[in-house]
């Protein structure tokens, strides 16, 4: 539940809900994401896109931030961090224990999930959401990491209002007047 509400409220990467840490919530509506566990390492590690240090801020829905909340005062945190390797707390959470999460929940069915629905695919329910929403797809793009608003725009512009149907209406008022 943490990591799917993290990455659909919040439109993080895999990696990065698994580096989710309590310290990061920097006021009541913003999230500070400055690390993910890397794939290849199995260790921490800077954001995609970005150097040792740097970060990005978020917008952090009530929801989500209850959720996180949650979650710290239930199974507690190592050092802030909520995900941690079952065997060894001092580890980062690796990414193939959420697969077989993924995979259990599916199996048991108590949970509808969508044939085909990977966990990625809460990633790109975020952008669509906020996209459809109104939100400006420069804002989207930086709150989702991508190295520039271009990425963003290729995966999405099917959510964006046609512009050249509004553009033909406004032209033509103007050139009436």
């Amino acid at each position: 539940m943490l990591v799917v509400d993290l990455m659909s409220g919040c439109g993080l990467r895999n990696g990065e809900a698994f580096a989710v840490n309590l310290n990061n919530i920097v006021a009541d509506d913003v999230y500070r994401f400055t690390e993910q566990v890397l794939l290849s390492t199995r260790q921490y590690g800077p954001l995609k896109h970005r150097k040792a240090g740097e970060y990005r801020d978020v917008p952090l829905p009530a929801r989500i931030r209850e959720t996180i909340e949650w979650y710290a005062e239930k199974y507690g945190t190592f050092d802030g961090y909520l995900l941690r390797q079952p065997t060894d707390p001092r580890k980062p959470y690796p990414h193939w224990g959420m697969d077989n999460q993924w995979k259990r929940i599916r199996a048991a069915g108590k949970v509808v999930v969508p044939e085909g629905m990977v966990l990625y695919g809460n990633r790109h329910f975020y952008a669509s959401n906020c996209l459809s929403n109104g939100i400006p797809i420069t804002d989207v793009a930086e709150w989702m990491g991508h190295k520039s608003v271009d990425v963003t725009f290729k995966i999405y512009r099917h959510l964006l209002p046609g512009s050249i149907g509004k553009a033909a209406q406004v032209l033509d008022m103007a050139l009436t007047v």
